[in-house]
């Protein structure tokens, strides 16, 4: 399992650790992933995801995984999300129509 945020595409960065004495060596950032269910309300189905922190915080300020997903880019999301993305596309365009 990759260490990769499926809404936000949020990877590992790579930095220094810097001592004392200004010695760098190479470390990694890792992002602040957990695991969470998101429930779609258009298609009423909950779908469990591996996340940032920060991207739950945002899901929650856009109004739930369906507004999240309409905002997203699809290069950002995982393909089982963007899957998820078309579904919902569909769903909402049926009922509108």
């Amino acid at each position: 399992m990759s260490r990769t945020c499926e809404l936000t595409g949020v990877k590992p960065m790579v930095g220094h650790k810097v001592s004392h004495s200004n010695i760098k060596t190479k470390r990694r950032f890792l992002p602040n992933l957990v695991n969470v269910t998101l429930r779609s309300d258009a298609l009423g189905q909950a779908y469990s995801v591996r996340i940032a922190a920060a991207a739950l915080r945002t899901v929650d300020k856009r109004g739930g995984l369906d507004a999240f997903l309409m905002k997203a880019k699809d290069d950002e999301l995982s393909s089982r999300m963007i899957k998820v993305k078309r579904e919902v596309e569909k769903k909402q365009a049926e009922a509108a129509a």
